[in-house]
């Protein structure tokens, strides 16, 4: 209970001094077009969240977001276990992998923009920049489970989906969620970068460039609020998630094990 208070007064902390930074840059400006004022934020963002066609963007988005996730989990976890399998697997992708992490985001979003569809662009785009990030992650989880028990893992049954999704994921999982919960910052603003630079109907992205380009600045830091809400939802809720089953399955071994010792010392 001490430590969550401790968060929370963090987090408090740290919101007020964005609200401080905002009234300092605009205090030094003299610019309150560019830095308005943290009350003239605040509604609009109470004025957003009170319109039905912010949560069409949302939705846009976040199904976007959704998408690039799930695309990049699957493909990086894939690269970055068969990385750690072999070390020569690594060093023949290492080469793409760093070329990935290399080429800046605009670069590469103009670069599938004249591959694939438009409408694509805000899938294809964050996809590609996350799954380095997931295969690293997946390549350092998989070289820090302990050798012997791999060997074991070997000796007794070959690799396949069973023992992969029971065995060899849960002994990463530490790795895998830290990657997934930097993913959905980075895969949030690759997303709305990329639905800026095509204009996709409906989109957060397509919000903020027309907020910017009719100097509506108020709604862009507006919108910036409402997207540290979107990755707040999608990095914590499935973290609170897995707390919560993780805390039920030891509650429910603590129990099996205690009915077990009675029943032995009953016997």
């Amino acid at each position: 209970m001490k430590r969550r208070h401790h968060d929370l007064l963090g987090t408090a902390i740290g919101i007020v001094l964005i609200a401080v930074l905002i009234q300092c840059g605009g205090a030094l400006k003299r610019e309150r077009l560019v830095f308005p004022d943290v009350i003239s934020i605040l509604r609009a963002f109470v004025r957003l969240l009170q319109t039905p066609a912010t949560y069409a963007m949302i939705l846009t988005s976040f199904a976007h977001l959704l998408a690039a996730l799930a695309i990049a989990v699957v493909i990086g976890s894939a690269v970055g276990i068969a990385e750690g399998f072999s070390e020569m697997t690594e060093r023949i992708l290492r080469p793409l992998m760093v070329l990935i992490r290399a080429v800046p985001m605009i670069v590469l979003i103009i670069i599938v923009m004249v591959l694939v569809d438009y409408r694509r662009v805000p899938v294809v785009a964050p996809t590609i920049m996350l799954i380095p990030l997931i295969s690293e992650a997946a390549c350092e989880g998989f070289r820090q489970i302990p050798q012997e028990l791999i060997d074991v893992y070997r000796m007794n049954s070959g690799l396949n989906a069973t023992v992969l999704w029971r065995v060899y994921l849960p002994l990463m999982s530490g790795y895998l969620r830290q990657a997934y919960i930097e993913a959905v910052g980075t895969g949030m603003k690759l997303v709305i970068t990329a639905e800026y630079m095509v204009q996709t109907r409906n989109s957060l992205g397509k919000a903020v460039f027309s907020s910017s380009y009719f100097n509506e600045y108020q709604d862009i830091y507006a919108y910036a609020l409402v997207m540290v809400l979107l990755i707040l939802v999608l990095g914590e809720a499935p973290m609170l998630a897995l707390r919560r089953m993780a805390a039920r399955r030891s509650r429910e071994n603590e129990k099996n094990t205690g009915e077990t010792l009675s029943a032995g010392a009953s016997g």
